[in-house]
């Protein structure tokens, strides 16, 4: 027997066969695409007609108010509405009182939103250190003062910082050399207004530690030890390892907190019992008085409508923000 004998023959692979046809009722890939798009818009369709009904025409309205003459006389129907122009926009801005109803605005919004982001930030990061059943705890009193009403809030405050039977003033006077017994923290717009600012943080901080403690969950614990092995100290960690990732959580509440604090009404409105004096007032009860109690309409939706383009200017540097953090991304 020779050696070509016992050599085993190669085996030859099977020719490829063709791929079958496409089935004649299928559809073009670029005629399902095309259908496939308009799904997702008439999912939101309802959405976006509920959200047209509910604020398009009150929006109108008040663009509609603010071109106008419009007081008692043309509410009750006595006499037609004038348009005017530009006219109450004219006084509204020429008028002195205004700049500093809106710079006392600013400042109010400023100070309760970086208060409210240092206070919430520090919290969520002392409850990734606590035990189990303590961070539940703390997690339950945070939601249930989230969810107190805001009158209700309000009236604990006024009983806590009542010049004659409030707690706050108590306490104070037990320090040593403090007397404030009697003391009338809204006798003066800025003690008064920080007395507000801080119902607006109390009510404002749990939203942001309980937002804030879901995206500490996403940190990667293998960078922040790589940063310790790298002799990072617990600041160095903070910020150059937890803040990045943050931060488009971190602009999305600042953004918020800006739009809600320069909102603010019930807390101004109730804790000084309906009656705001001009200390105190800011723009969305600057807006209030001079619609309602002046009786001016068309002043008051003019400044209700200067009011929506300043926070429009927030949302705008907010949509920025976040676009460069996609771009990062």
């Amino acid at each position: 027997m020779s050696a070509a004998d016992t050599t085993t023959p190669a085996k030859v692979p099977p020719p490829r066969q063709a791929p079958p046809p496409p089935p004649k009722n299928r559809r073009p890939r670029a005629q399902r695409t095309s259908g496939g798009a308009s799904a997702p818009w008439l999912l939101l369709a309802p959405c976006l007609l509920i959200l047209a009904l509910v604020m398009g025409y009150p929006l109108a309205r008040l663009v509609t108010l603010s071109f106008q003459k419009f007081g008692q006389s043309q509410l009750w129907g006595f006499q037609p509405a004038e348009s005017v122009g530009f006219d109450n926009f004219a006084k509204v801005l020429g008028d002195g009182e205004f700049w500093a109803v809106v710079l006392r605005t600013i400042v109010f919004a400023a100070g309760a939103v970086v208060f409210t982001m240092v206070i919430g930030m520090a919290l969520a990061l002392l409850l990734q250190r606590v035990s189990g059943w303590l961070k539940m705890l703390i997690n339950i009193v945070l939601v249930a003062s989230w969810g107190m009403p805001v009158i209700v809030a309000t009236t604990v405050f006024k009983w806590l910082f009542d010049s004659d039977y409030g707690v706050f003033n108590a306490l104070l006077s037990k320090l040593p050399g403090v007397e404030m017994i009697g003391h009338n923290w809204f006798a003066s717009g800025p003690e008064g207004l920080a007395v507000i600012m801080l119902l607006v943080i109390w009510g404002a901080v749990p939203f942001v530690v309980i937002t804030l403690s879901a995206g500490l969950t996403q940190v990667p614990k293998e960078l922040e030890e790589a940063a310790r092995l790298d002799g990072a100290g617990s600041w160095g960690v903070f910020r150059y390892v937890t803040l990045p990732v943050l931060k488009p959580i971190i602009v999305m509440l600042t953004t918020l907190s800006v739009i809600w604090d320069m909102g603010v009404f019930p807390q101004v409105f109730v804790m000084r019992n309906g009656h705001p004096e001009p200390e105190f007032q800011v723009l969305n009860t600057y807006s209030y008085d001079r619609a309602f109690v002046v009786n001016d309409y068309a002043q008051g939706s003019a400044i209700a409508l200067v009011t929506v383009l300043l926070l429009l200017g927030v949302v705008a540097v907010y949509m920025r923000q976040m676009l460069k953090i996609g771009e990062v991304e």
